[in-house]
């Protein structure tokens, strides 16, 4: 499979595709040129961020800028003369497809209940200050993968008890002007100097302290990305995730919750404590919270590029951090860094043809396993009602029995493992054993291993006026990652190495670990994380995924059962009451919680009555995973005359968008 290694960044080279070249060197900061021995109006893109009350995202798209105060007619005179030329500039800049350009495109969007309607480009992110970053983005004219870059810097600031450039992240990235497909591999890998046995003595620094940090890969695979596919300039799409830490972001509620739940740990780190709890006071919602080392750590990036971050000062002063704290990271670990770019893993089933990463994500896999089971009934009627949820139920037991079989395949063969997983008459199989008036012991679905029980992360989605799409996942793990924070870069430590499997995980009652996911340097953990971009036709259908360690599979596969198998709208398929599996213990479970906005969700009395006699054991909780949903209808196309990029087909699709954020978090999504 190709391989992208890590690219330095290097001030004045070719950062862009060559057709963009001319379009970004002139979209940087505000720089004067003369036209004809005058001053011209300068073509700028630009990020604003309002009052701190209101903290929404207004990005302008390309102006012009002129001023005509205190001028004489024959000034007027030249500044229109100078008007006319540049708009006749930007003209031929449309016509050759270096600038967007959508008649009768206003930047409006129909927003109802948390759902977001556009026909040009929508973002679902589960923070709405993120969602209208992403969005303003586009509005500038930035592919989807700018938008990402833009989206996950902003959550690494305002959600960095999730996610942030001390993390790690899974990208699935499909170009509409090709239909190519590509998996971006951000995972953290294990430091050179990690064993299997490194945590015998003490297994808590597993998932405790700078001891759980794996090498975060998240900056080198944005980069990645947006060398590929990018039009706006790198340092550009820093410039509000800056802002917010730089400036202050209000503390919603969700992350006071999280805050509160972290409490012990944020006041034991000196750096946690530095900005969630200064002056000693842990911050409430409501409160602004301040990162300026990050912000700092922010703008060197954005002006030097990850060179800065994987060879450079703020490598370096992160590795120093890191090792005062008991950690093993090095300079070499950061230079060594690999993005794994391959093609998007593809699933046929169900009439829809889906595209993710393959492994060490067992998410699709594991979702191409369950879908295959359910289609070999041989109706879409069969996934319906409570019959159909004991079938899912009995399908995600026979997934989860699989699952970790898998691991790193640069490391472990799951070459016939994957093969099996994918694989339709496989999965008739399975269905074979499933019986519709029973459930059955554990030991029933032939499981060899201890079940790797993963943590939160941050999901979102993004499709752009093109119809390019990005689903991605990113993740520090646990709440805070290890519970540590470089206090001179202001960066989140994770503490990924917990999802490794070692072979002292032994206790009574419960499976040996996997050896496919046994710890070696340079080595990705097995992952949950499913991000997703749905086709039908070979044309975009959604995108969805979503946040939430084990829970991230059967969620996201509720969520595309709801939406394209069993017709609900895309509010609906989100809000949906979920159920949740493990296979051990063999018990389901059941959402019953009052979420962040007042509403309670529940399985009805029905269905857990109809569980409960096949046998099901069933447990309330409340929790559960966090899904973004995209939909694009594929029923009725937009009539808008468009002039197209370059080289864009005239057969791609364009349909009304529906973005969703899911309700169980105060995200909010955003459309143009």
């Amino acid at each position: 499979m190709p391989t992208t290694q890590y690219l330095p960044f290097i001030p004045g080279r070719r950062d862009c595709p060559k057709t963009l070249q001319f379009s970004k060197s002139h979209l940087t900061n505000k720089k004067k040129s003369h036209f004809f021995g005058s001053p011209s109006p300068t073509l700028s893109l630009s990020f604003s961020l309002p009052s701190m009350e209101q903290e929404r995202i207004r990005a302008p798209l390309l102006i012009l800028h002129t001023s005509a105060r205190n001028t004489s007619p024959l000034g007027r005179l030249g500044i229109a003369v100078t008007a006319f030329l540049a708009t006749i500039t930007v003209a031929l800049l449309l016509y050759e497809g270096l600038l967007p350009s959508w008649e009768g495109h206003k930047g409006e969007s129909r927003t109802q209940a948390g759902v977001v309607e556009s026909e040009f480009g929508v973002v679902a992110a589960d923070d709405g200050r993120c969602s209208d970053i992403g969005v303003s983005v586009l509005r500038s004219g930035g592919h989807a993968v700018d938008a990402a870059v833009a989206t996950a810097l902003c959550l690494g600031v305002v959600h960095a008890m999730s996610s942030g450039i001390g993390g790690g992240s899974f990208m699935v990235v499909r170009s509409s002007a090709t239909s190519k497909a590509e998996a971006y591999d951000m995972r953290e890998t294990a430091p050179m100097a990690a064993s299997q046995d490194m945590y015998e003595k003490n297994p808590q620094n597993k998932s405790l302290g700078a001891l759980s940090m794996g090498v975060p890969g998240e900056l080198a695979g944005l980069h990645a990305a947006w060398l590929n596919h990018g039009r706006l300039p790198w340092k550009t799409l820093f410039q509000p995730a800056i802002r917010l830490a730089r400036d202050g972001f209000v503390v919603t509620p969700y992350i006071g919750k999280g805050l509160k739940t972290s409490e012990k740990m944020i006041m034991t780190d000196p750096g946690l404590h530095q900005v969630f709890a200064p002056n000693g006071l842990l911050l409430e919602v409501g409160d602004t919270c301040f990162n300026q080392e990050l912000a700092r750590t922010l703008e060197v990036v954005a002006e030097q590029g990850p060179q800065a971050f994987y060879n450079g000062s703020i490598g370096e002063s992160l590795v120093r951090d890191v090792q005062e704290a008991g950690g093993i990271l090095t300079m070499e670990d950061l230079q060594q860094y690999k993005v794994e770019v391959t093609d998007a893993m593809t699933v046929d089933a169900m009439g829809y043809t889906i595209l993710g990463m393959p492994p060490p994500s067992s998410g699709t896999a594991g979702l191409a396993l369950v879908l295959n089971i359910l289609d070999s009934y041989g109706t879409p009627d069969a996934t319906k009602g409570a019959l159909g949820l004991h079938r899912l139920i009995e399908s995600l037991k026979h997934m989860f029995a699989m699952r970790m079989n898998l691991g790193d395949p640069k490391f472990v063969n799951i070459t016939g493992v994957v093969s099996d997983m994918l694989s339709s008459s496989f999965a008739k199989k399975l269905r074979q054993k499933i019986l519709d008036d029973t459930t059955f012991p554990a030991s029933y679905y032939l499981s060899k291993w201890s079940q790797l029980d993963d943590h939160g992360t941050s999901h979102f989605c993004i499709v752009d006026a093109d119809r390019n799409a990005v689903s991605m996942t990113t993740t520090v793990n646990y709440y805070f990652g290890g519970g540590v924070l470089s206090p001179s870069t202001g960066v989140v430590l994770n503490n990924e190495m917990d999802d490794f499997s070692t072979p002292t995980e032994v206790s009574p009652g419960k499976l040996p670990p996997a050896p496919s996911n046994f710890i070696q340097p340079n080595k990705r953990p097995l992952s949950s994380m499913t991000p997703l971009i749905i086709l039908k036709g070979n044309q975009l259908a959604g995108v969805v995924g979503g946040s939430g360690g084990l829970f991230i599979i059967p969620a996201v596969i509720q969520v595309f059962l709801n939406n394209f198998i069993s017709g609900m709208e895309p509010l609906g398929s989100v809000q949906h009451p979920r159920i949740y599996h493990k296979l051990i213990p063999n018990v389901v479970l059941y959402e019953n919680w009052t979420i962040i906005d007042g509403d309670h969700i529940e399985l009805s009395q029905e269905n857990m009555q109809f569980l409960a006699q096949r046998g099901h054991h069933l447990k309330p909780q409340a929790t559960g995973a966090i899904c973004q949903l995209v939909v694009q209808d594929l029923q009725n196309p937009l009539n808008i005359k468009r002039n197209y990029r370059r080289g864009l087909s005239d057969l791609v699709f364009h349909g009304m968008l529906t973005a969703v954020s899911d309700p169980r978090k105060d995200g909010k999504p955003a459309g143009e």
